[in-house]
């Protein structure tokens, strides 16, 4: 079990990204009576998505940690630089982005920002979700 757990927190970092942001926020916006009501619920799922995000980069940092004299694993090298970046963007969403996004401070360059800041996260989960699970290099 000890094996798959970095798949299985991969999995739910890509997965939960890929969920919020690109099926449960457009359907809110969609649904909802308001722009402003389908705005206030999207911010409280992506501060929910930014605690999955800090959680499972945390749990892989510390999945991909040596035991004893025990070579680090192949795929722990490869995924650092993506984890950690993932890890800073999803928290730079939360606490930079997503302020001026709630204050409407230039709305459409924050919304932007975020869009994207968020869009590159979801690749850095997908590259260690590919490397994780992939066959060893």
């Amino acid at each position: 079990m000890r094996q798959r757990l970095p798949v299985l927190l991969a999995a739910l970092w890509w997965g939960s990204l890929s969920a919020i942001g690109f099926l449960a926020v457009p359907m809110l916006f969609k649904h909802l009576p308001t722009p402003a009501m389908a705005g206030t619920l999207a911010a409280r799922l992506f501060e929910a998505q930014t605690f999955v995000s800090a959680g499972c980069g945390l749990a892989l940092l510390l999945a991909s940690m040596r035991r004893g004299d025990a070579p680090q694993e192949a795929w722990a090298r490869d995924a650092m630089p993506w984890i950690i970046g993932g890890m800073l963007l999803a928290l730079l969403v939360q606490f930079g982005v997503a302020p001026r996004i709630v204050a409407r401070t230039d709305l459409r360059l924050w919304h932007s920002v975020g869009t994207a800041m968020y869009a590159v996260q979801w690749i850095c989960a997908l590259r260690v979700l590919l490397r994780v699970s992939g066959p060893p290099r």
